[in-house]
């Protein structure tokens, strides 16, 4: 467990070093805040340090450093390399800076941030593009909790109806009546499972995979580690959901300077809580964990969760295991259809404080979200389908994202490099895993390479062209 132990070091001085240098690179200063400013009593409300982060912990994180990180350990300890740099040079970076980026223009989602810097034809690619995403998250996340829920009383489809319904509530009420009372307290759950998990470790110690033991690919089922990991593992490193749901915490932060503990500093959190699943998944698929709890080591992510949950904390560990399972998903499904409120309001300027106008977005975008929803039920293999495209999906609004953050601070002349090389990485994985994944493309390795270096070329030549123009313009 060494590598764990340094990986879980080197994300706290991420933090600590590195953090504080973006924060610089951006400059936080005592202007008034959105939350000050606007303040409508829905959207726009001061909430307390504390409460902000936990309800961006939880908006970002869901089981997507829980799945994610059981999955990409089957690959090995890659999967430690991965998260710890994609987290503090990516995924911190991306959070951090799409937020404080929002909170200078009063609280602007995403589209607008990628329109106001990547151009009106992006702008309207990016609405539809993080609209649909959003739409994505909400079904897969009425999915699960409801089958897990189904297992353990009543049908799914019953499920599904109240879990509907208490997302059309928290969408439509103001972010401070159940968002900002009950999401802290499922976050704290969830950082307490993490932590219980660690002690777990502690105790346990297992004999597992170190870096020196090498970092290739433990699993060949799995794919090619690059770009496969990489969208594997999003939540935990690098995640473009994270941008659609930094606006919502930009419109309730009091003070530009409290921007780094919350954006930076909750994935920083998210990283830990992905290293600490990656380490006991690292356990069960080699060493020896599944045969030592007496589970098969095909075990899915879900029942690996229950598994050593029940095992090494009891009933207790049960709860726990239900809560980041069940609770941590529903709340970010329906924080995904909030965003995806505010950005389809922010877009046609329809102001939502009044009642009538939130349900004017909201309800067609239910029953978007329903059809999308019914249609994978109806299809045996359409939930994995859509699971798969949503990863892809996810990562590649992370590109635009970033692209848009490196243009900003080009046009402010700070140092871009800080995210131009994030923005090549994750433009080359992306594009590379729609040519080689079977979902996509299936193309042979040798081909999707190449077409995915040539797609790196463009993009770097594209933004070096538009640089130098607009240096010679100043």
């Amino acid at each position: 467990m060494i590598t764990f132990f340094l990986s879980l070091l080197a994300l706290i001085l991420g933090y600590a070093i590195y953090g504080k240098f973006v924060e610089h690179v951006f400059g936080p200063d005592n202007r008034p805040t959105p939350a000050l400013r606007v303040n409508d009593g829905v959207d726009y409300i001061p909430m307390p340090l504390w409460k902000i982060f936990m309800v961006q912990f939880l908006n970002i994180a869901g089981t997507g450093p829980i799945f994610g990180a059981i999955m990409g350990a089957k690959f090995g300890p890659s999967a430690y390399l991965w998260i710890v740099l994609g987290c503090i040079f990516a995924g911190a970076t991306h959070d951090y800076l799409a937020g404080m980026i929002s909170m200078r223009n009063k609280g602007i989602g995403l589209p607008d941030i990628i329109g106001k810097y990547l151009g009106a034809n992006a702008k309207r690619a990016m609405l539809m593009f993080s609209v649909l995403l959003l739409i994505m998250v909400g079904a897969v996340f009425v999915y699960s909790p409801a089958i897990i829920l189904s297992g353990m009383m009543g049908n799914f489809m019953l499920w599904v109806v109240i879990i509907f319904i208490y997302y059309f509530i928290a969408t439509m009420m103001p972010i401070d009546k159940i968002i900002g009372k009950i999401y802290p307290l499922f976050a704290i759950a969830l950082l307490f499972m993490a932590g219980a998990m660690f002690v777990g470790l502690l105790f346990k110690m297992p004999d597992i995979p170190e870096i020196w033991d090498g970092i290739g690919n433990r699993n060949p089922k799995m794919g090619p580690i690059v770009p496969i990991l990489f969208i594997t593992i999003a939540c935990g490193a690098i995640s473009g959901f994270h941008a659609t749901q930094s606006p919502l915490m930009a419109r309730c932060i009091r003070h530009e300077k409290l921007g780094r503990p919350v954006f930076y500093g909750a994935m920083i959190t998210e990283g830990i809580v992905g290293l600490i699943w990656a380490t006991i998944a690292s356990y069960f698929f080699y060493g020896g964990g599944a045969e030592e709890l007496g589970a098969d080591v095909s075990a899915s992510a879900p029942q690996i969760v229950n598994i050593v949950s029940q095992s090494w904390l009891g009933v207790f560990g049960s709860v726990l295991a239900l809560l980041g399972v069940v609770a941590a998903p529903i709340s970010t499904g329906d924080t995904a259809m909030r965003s995806a409120r505010l950005i389809v309001a922010d877009f046609i300027r329809l102001n939502q404080k009044s009642i009538r106008n939130r349900l004017f977005i909201s309800i067609p975008l239910f029953i978007v979200t329903i059809l999308v929803l019914w249609y994978n039920i109806a299809d045996a293999d359409g939930f994995n389908k859509i699971w798969n495209y949503f990863g892809w999906a996810n990562q590649t609004l992370s590109v635009f994202t970033l692209w848009a953050i490196t243009v900003y601070l080009a046009n402010k002349r700070k140092p871009f490099i800080i995210t131009l090389i994030p923005a090549l990485f994750m433009t080359f994985v992306c594009s590379t895993f729609l040519l080689i994944s079977p979902i996509a493309f299936g193309l042979s390795h040798m081909i999707s390479y190449g077409i995915g270096g040539c797609i790196l070329i463009v993009a770097l030549a594209r933004f070096g062209y538009w640089y130098r123009r607009k240096m010679a313009q100043q």
